[in-house]
């Protein structure tokens, strides 16, 4: 049975009680807003994510690999899609009303996705250091996320999620192994891939922060990327490559990597649309979106059983 709640005080004892929020819940319009945004948010990034893979389909090296391609592609279209559903089941949006949203560039998604991969070496940074911080925070949210259709719905994509962050470390181990060449050109991927999968996990959370009060996100934003840190910093040195960040140290008292002074700069461009790759990828998807308009057409004129 629906529930409600006579207050925003009543609604916060509830979520910090542990209580999880259905779709038919009369939730308070300000909560109803976050968990929309938060949800198109993930769900754009996980399309861009897989036109991301998709480019690569034709030039990936090796049929073992552009099968892992086809697999992962499929993978993150379906995990926008099911996402797309659990947003409109919300009535704030349509799902055809996000997606236009995305094509038209009126809204975001992960700053990773507004950058090009050029080389192999950088689909291998993306599988490795992109899928592993995506993967961190989706099982932030997870952990104890308040509101139930997402969670459910999260335990399927981190399923699928941990076998992508489990390619990224089958490839960074093939390319560490191989040739100098092959070693030099990954390099070069670090260089470019470092600081964006950093990034992706944002600034510092803001004190109260109400994706963290609402139980919508379970870890505040700096947690989770100094986890990451120190666990991909001695990963990748210990397989001989290097961090480009001047001023990385290990602090002996505290018994962990510090990292430089972080440029918001390039993540602040990426939520005006405004990153390297930006202007491609949205145009891109626009075009694809507008191409296969004939085919929703159809599909708005065939009868529907009585």
């Amino acid at each position: 049975m629906p529930r409600a709640w006579n207050s925003m005080t009543e609604f916060e004892e509830f979520l910090d009680g542990g209580g999880i929020v259905e779709v038919d819940d009369d939730m308070p319009d300000e909560y109803r807003d976050a968990v929309f945004r938060f949800i198109e948010l993930h769900a754009n990034s996980e399309l861009m994510g897989g036109l991301t893979e998709r480019d690569w389909i034709p030039r990936t090296p090796g049929l073992r690999h552009k099968m892992a391609v086809l697999a992962k592609t499929q993978d993150e279209i379906g995990h926008a899609h099911l996402l797309y559903m659990v947003a409109a089941d919300m009535k704030l949006k349509t799902r055809q009303e996000m997606l236009e949203d995305l094509f038209a560039g009126r809204t975001r998604f992960h700053n990773v996705f507004h950058y090009q991969a050029k080389t192999w070496g950088d689909q291998i940074a993306i599988a490795f250091l992109v899928d592993a911080a995506a993967l961190a925070s989706q099982q932030a949210v997870f952990k104890n996320c308040s509101y139930g259709p997402y969670r459910r719905t999260l335990r399927r994509i981190i399923a699928e999620e941990g076998f992508h962050m489990r390619l990224g470390e089958d490839r960074m181990l093939r390319i560490a192994e191989g040739t100098d060449k092959q070693r030099s050109m990954f390099q070069e991927s670090i260089d470019r891939w470092w600081w964006p999968s950093l990034q992706l996990f944002g600034p510092d959370s803001r004190p109260g922060d109400v994706l963290l009060r609402w139980h919508i996100k379970s870890e505040r934003n700096e947690v989770l990327r100094d986890g990451w840190v120190q666990k991909f910093v001695p990963l990748l040195q210990s397989y001989g490559f290097t961090i480009p960040d001047p001023g990385l140290h290990y602090d002996d008292d505290a018994e962990k990597w510090i990292i430089g002074e972080i440029d918001w700069e390039p993540l602040k461009r990426t939520f005006v649309q405004g990153g390297p790759d930006s202007a491609r990828r949205i145009g891109d998807a626009a075009d694809n979106w507008e191409r296969s308009s004939w085919v929703r057409d159809a599909l708005d004129r065939v009868p529907v059983p009585a």
